[in-house]
């Protein structure tokens, strides 16, 4: 309860505090990228729960002759890469806060697609709200294998508290201002996750 009144009390300061700047981000973002402004996707929550997620918009809509999208890498433009090296792409998760989906600090959410591919141990990442920040986010960030993505948000699983979140919060703002652990091994797209050694062997192995 006291986690979730401090996501509450944070989220809506910040918020109102940001506003000026993210309605700035959101003409830019519409200026330099089209519209929609703003990227939603289904990410899986509390429980593998699934809830939209809202960030800013980073990439173009470029298609093919065939009308299907580029690669990721293609329509990633400069100003999209400033948007997430700073994390300011981030900031309309503060509404996910708000509305309860997500935390300040967890474990971050990925794809729908990826709930089959985790081990056991990995799939309890899901026992808490994810957060906009976490304990994998500063401690390696992108540069960490998945398997060290997980295992630290495992971790954070069994060692949270209201201490641990503000120390994660003030390292992530560390972080940030440094650009610390953006890409991942200088790539800007992070490589998607096909599955642990450990999910494949229990697989063959039931």
């Amino acid at each position: 309860m006291l986690k979730r009144l401090f996501d509450i009390g944070v989220a809506a300061v910040l918020l109102t505090v940001l506003s000026p700047l993210m309605l700035a981000i959101a003409a830019l973002v519409r200026y330099k990228l089209g519209a929609p402004v703003l990227f939603s996707q289904e990410r899986p929550g509390l429980l593998g729960r699934p809830f939209r997620m809202f960030k800013f918009r980073t990439m173009l809509d470029t298609r093919d002759i065939a009308g299907e999208l580029l690669p990721s890498d293609r329509r990633l433009t400069r100003f999209g890469k400033t948007l997430r090296a700073t994390s300011l792409d981030e900031l309309p998760e503060l509404w996910n806060v708000l509305k309860g989906e997500m935390s300040l600090v967890g474990p971050r959410p990925l794809l729908m697609e990826y709930l089959p591919l985790y081990s056991p141990g990995q799939y309890r990442r899901h026992e808490v709200r994810p957060g906009i920040t976490g304990w994998a986010q500063v401690n390696g960030r992108n540069r960490l294998s998945w398997e060290e993505k997980f295992r630290l948000d495992v971790w954070y699983v069994e060692h949270h508290s209201m201490w641990l979140d503000i120390k994660i919060l003030l390292l992530t703002v560390a972080k940030v201002l440094a650009r610390d652990g953006i890409s991942a091994r200088s790539h800007e797209i992070t490589p998607r996750f096909s599955g642990s050694c450990d999910a494949r062997s229990s697989e063959r192995n039931p």
